[in-house]
């Protein structure tokens, strides 16, 4: 059985809530398929010692400021999957779940969504997937003689998991030094942090307000074609949230460069220096999940998606949402993602009114 409608927005996290919002005042035919089988996102899965970087009114989606969570000026991830439940159900949204998105094609004039409970037949689509569900490691030599455990980022929930372990933590952005900051400061873990250069901490004052306005004025800038401000990067890559400043100050969160390859019981450096470790998790960032798209052949050589704002170039009829500043100035977070849905929803307010089939 197909069913038919006007838009699927596949996603069912903040990108997702954010597009349903906007279509939601157009007036607009859609749905929501999501593959998780609760709200909340990517937020659901994260550890448990996460906060935001910003307080709960800088860190809201459209519509709606999130309310502020009690004792917590930053609020915590359990948090903010409960505000992405609340929002659904306030605007409600027409969220399938859990519908896991296997493919979208061309179909004469439509675009099929196959899933893996039916199809569906739309007029345009909205990708908001976001990255959590494609965890990028990197090919570094040994890591199939290494005996200990080796886990990402997305698998990675609390330091008492690694009590009485020797621990070594891959990466130099935030999730790196928060993971660090996180194990350095419980009793009995042997940590060792390695980066690929030394760590660059934003000044301590700086959080996410000040980070969303560095993106949104490095996009305005590349817009306007002038000068490139850089934006985020140009002011670090470690949000030294209290954790972070408090393990950096204390001297327990060094930074060593990276190895150069993995042995049996440990890590090696090109000098030949080793540590012995338990346990290797990788902080080592994400990739868009967009393999649903492979059908369209959207990708360039690099596998990017070129867009104009937030619409594929060779494919008017998909938009991409959350996926990075590609896809709108710091799209990827909660106070970004309303912006480029808003924008994504007019553009296809506009291709439906033209009379696309």
């Amino acid at each position: 059985m197909t069913r038919t409608v006007d838009v699927v927005v596949i996603g069912g996290g903040q990108s997702g809530l954010a597009a349903g919002y906007h279509l939601r005042r157009q007036g607009v035919d859609f749905v929501i398929l999501d593959a998780q089988s609760t709200p909340g996102g990517a937020w659901q899965h994260m550890w448990d010692s996460l906060h935001l970087f910003s307080p709960a009114a800088f860190s809201s989606l459209p519509g709606w400021l999130m309310p502020a969570q009690s004792g917590e000026e930053y609020p915590d991830a359990g948090h903010v999957a409960a505000y992405l439940s609340q929002y659904e159900q306030r605007y409600q949204l027409p969220v399938q779940r859990p519908v896991r998105v296997q493919a979208v094609c061309r179909d004469g004039g439509r675009l099929r969504v196959e899933t893996g409970s039916g199809t569906w037949s739309a007029r345009a689509v909205v990708s908001a997937t976001g990255t959590w569900w494609r965890p990028f490691l990197p090919a570094v030599p040994g890591q199939e003689l290494f005996s200990g455990r080796q886990l990402h980022t997305v698998k990675y929930r609390q330091p008492a998991d690694f009590t009485g372990q020797r621990v070594v933590v891959v990466g130099g952005g935030n999730s790196g030094a928060q993971i660090a900051a996180d194990l350095a400061t419980h009793p009995g873990i042997d940590l060792t942090w390695v980066t690929q250069r030394p760590p660059r901490f934003l000044a301590d004052d700086i959080d996410g307000r000040a980070l969303f306005d560095a993106a949104t004025a490095r996009r305005r800038a590349l817009d306007a074609g002038t000068s490139d401000t850089g934006g985020v990067a140009s002011l670090g890559d470690i949000v030294a949230v209290t954790p972070v400043r408090e393990a950096r100050d204390a001297g327990s969160l060094k930074a060593s460069p990276m190895f150069s390859r993995l042995t049996a019981d440990g890590v090696e450096w090109a000098d030949g220096s080793r540590v012995e470790a338990d346990a290797v998790i990788w902080c080592t960032g994400f990739r868009p999940a967009l393999s649903h798209l492979t059908p369209l052949g959207l990708r360039a050589a690099l596998g990017h998606i070129p867009t104009v704002g937030t619409r594929a170039v060779d494919e008017p009829r998909v938009h991409l949402l959350g996926y990075g500043d590609w896809t709108g100035p710091a799209s990827a977070t909660l106070i970004g993602a309303g912006r480029p849905a808003r924008d994504a929803a007019r553009e296809i307010c506009a291709l439906l009114a033209n009379g696309t089939p």
